[in-house]
């Protein structure tokens, strides 16, 4: 158990370490994971690259905590954070080459994770459990080298998983050099057109690399004893029944922030970018009249899209907030953010979360990312749906086509077809009934994570397991084996 001095009080906590890979989208649910097991009673470190500490450190300051390492209390436990030197310069051009970089993650991150988890056992907090999204597959090697039990966060729906995991163990038939419109019939999965597939996969995509470490992480999942997933049962019941008959998962999500959680929760954030605060001017506006916009942190429009995002968005007539990162603030229409101040707001980072739980957003235009894709559905807000690559592709279908509670607009956007798309989700004959879809969702998602819910007995479970580990009690492996569909390996 880990044992931390907080003045004059000692605490002693099961003590779990949680890894992250250096994305925006990787570091987000498994932070919100580590909020939700430290509420539970486990003191969890929160790990990733010096880099990437510095960022939050920087875009969160004075919110996270005073000093880093400092354990943040969190509910019944506490949340600790430690990054790793990684040795390279935030300027570094080879963090831009996918290759280099993976190959980089693992050199520095295997000695930095081992020493980590030493250092902690010779403190008297040994780590029993380490957790880590996909990426960086090497986690769980370092876990399994030194007898302790590993743990995966898969961080994209469970039907992508199960994509992914057909596709490496030659389970069905996918698109070829030879055969390359090959449609993808998976069980509990809708069928798959090649450009509904997670466009790693197909055979012209050109992120090999990307394919390589998603299909590493799949080659040593046997070592982990947990395969946790940022989805809920109630969002994808047929395919987590399905892919759960081959290899068990268990649904933890949605991890978003929970818009009547604590509030010590909420003020821990893990955004690489700071914040613009978009509440006040939200206030001011009418009722699902505002046009979010945002596609994360990774895709780039060109200028031609970013002309035509621009003038759809102005011709829709209605006010919006357009996430537009300052390196890319250059790509807009000259004058546009003058000729529109007032009406819209451009801002290089927003709170997501908060902003799309606001009552005045009308809709979000997403590029359909699985954290924007939970975010939406969790918010009750239909979307307009702009998919670019990755496992975007799929969840876009799935919003469209199986949730339905959006529509698509084609790549690359033209002005008139986003005004289209706008009009029809928040006006159109359809848009009540993706109104009411979306508040459903949102139901769905708020009964899964509460006390009792689908996903909170299932991390109940896991914590209840790492504590019986620890010689604190808990449940049984049978017990857990009857409370979730997770594995528990002695």
């Amino acid at each position: 158990m880990g044992a931390i001095t907080m003045g004059e009080k000692d605490i002693a906590l099961p003590h779990v370490l949680l890894v992250s890979f250096p994305g925006q989208g990787h570091v987000n649910p498994l932070l919100r994971l580590a909020k939700r097991l430290a509420a539970k009673g486990l003191l969890v470190t929160f790990s990733s690259t010096s880099i990437i500490g510095n960022r939050i450190t920087s875009a969160t300051a004075a919110k996270n905590s005073a000093n880093p390492g400092d354990p943040l209390p969190v509910g019944r436990g506490y949340l600790r954070f430690e990054f790793y030197p990684d040795d390279w310069d935030p300027d570094e051009p080879r963090l831009y080459d996918l290759d280099a970089l993976f190959s980089h993650l693992r050199d520095v991150g295997v000695p930095a994770i081992t020493n980590l988890i030493r250092r902690h056992a010779d403190a008297g907090r040994p780590v029993l459990c380490v957790v880590n999204n996909p990426f960086i597959p090497w986690v769980l090697d370092v876990a399994a080298d030194m007898g302790i039990t590993g743990a995966v966060l898969w961080v994209q729906s469970c039907a992508v998983f199960s994509t992914y995991y057909h596709y490496h163990h030659s389970l069905a038939e996918f698109p070829s050099d030879a055969h390359p419109d090959i449609s993808v019939t998976l069980p509990g999965i809708p069928e798959l057109r090649p450009e509904d597939l997670p466009s790693f996969l197909l055979p012209s995509s050109p992120y090999k690399a990307l394919r390589d470490v998603i299909l590493e992480q799949l080659h040593n999942i046997p070592k982990a004893t947990f395969l946790l997933a940022n989805t809920f049962e109630e969002l994808e019941r047929d395919a987590i029944t399905a892919i759960s008959g081959l290899l068990p998962v268990t649904p933890v999500g949605p991890l978003v922030e929970p818009d009547d959680g604590e509030e010590s929760q909420k003020v821990i954030k893990g955004d690489f970018f700071k914040a613009v605060d978009c509440m006040e001017w939200l206030d001011a506006q009418e009722p699902r009249s505002v046009v979010y916009v945002s596609v994360g942190s990774v895709v780039v429009l060109n200028r031609e899209e970013m002309e035509e995002m621009a003038c759809g968005l102005k011709n829709t007539g209605r006010p919006f907030v357009w996430v537009v990162r300052d390196d890319f603030r250059s790509l807009l229409p000259e004058n546009f953010v003058e000729e529109t101040e007032g009406k819209g707001m451009v801002v290089p980072w927003s709170p997501q979360d908060w902003v799309l739980a606001h009552g005045t957003v009308a809709c979000f235009v997403t590029h359909c990312g699985w954290n924007s894709t939970l975010e939406a559905l969790a918010s009750g807000v239909p979307v307009v749906a702009y998919p670019q690559w990755g496992d975007q592709l799929p969840d876009s279908k799935f919003l469209v086509d199986v949730y339905r509670v959006g529509v698509r607009l084609r790549a690359p956007a033209k002005r008139e077809e986003l005004e289209r798309c706008v009009e029809e989700v928040t006006s159109g004959p359809e848009a009540e009934g993706m109104r009411k879809r979306a508040m459903g969702w949102r139901e769905a998602a708020r009964k899964a994570v509460a006390v009792g819910g689908s996903s909170d007995q299932n991390i109940q479970a896991f914590v209840d397991e790492i504590q019986r580990r620890a010689g604190v009690g808990g449940c049984s492996v049978s017990a857990l084996a009857a409370g979730c569909i997770c594995r528990a390996k002695e």
